[in-house]
């Protein structure tokens, strides 16, 4: 089974993912991408502690994850793949042209980003970086949680969300 999910939020693994995405989907696993997290076994066990015992996670870089993306991809069970930004996503896509779509789902507030979304502000740098996401290939959307409407990117760019 493919990955189900493909997601840019920078507070990684949380509530959201977990319950809001992860129980509709079925999760089985999750792959945190980042590439500070996966040299940090304090960190790892930090977001570890955020995820029911019967859903595995695994932390990889960027490299280390596109060079097991197949390895993900032909797991029986349904997964969801993470990066806590928009940069590691396109990092990914670059490697991985099998990746067909990728969800905004939380980039939050800070200095030098405007609101796009409730749940998205970008700087003019992250929203180039969305539109080489879309640029190689994937449909990128924004939406928080399953039962949203997703947001094609051009509309999200325009704040229209």
């Amino acid at each position: 089974m493919p990955l189900a999910l493909y997601r840019i939020d920078d507070r990684l693994i949380h509530g959201q993912v977990v319950v809001g995405w992860g129980k509709p989907l079925g999760a089985g696993f999750i792959v945190l991408v980042d590439d500070q997290v996966a040299a940090s076994d304090w960190e790892q066990e930090l977001y570890r502690m955020g995820v029911p015992p019967d859903v595995d996670v695994y932390f990889a870089s960027v490299a280390d994850a596109a060079r097991d993306h197949a390895q993900y991809a032909a797991d029986p069970r349904s997964g969801i793949l993470l990066t806590g930004d928009a940069a590691s996503m396109l990092r990914l896509v670059e490697l991985v042209p099998q990746i067909r779509t990728v969800n905004v789902g939380g980039i939050h507030h800070r200095a030098g980003r405007a609101e796009k979304a409730r749940y998205v502000f970008l700087t003019p740098d992250e929203e180039r970086t969305l539109l080489a996401i879309a640029a190689r290939g994937p449909a990128v959307t924004a939406q928080d949680v399953p039962s949203t409407r997703p947001v094609p990117l051009a509309d999200l760019l325009k704040g229209q969300s």
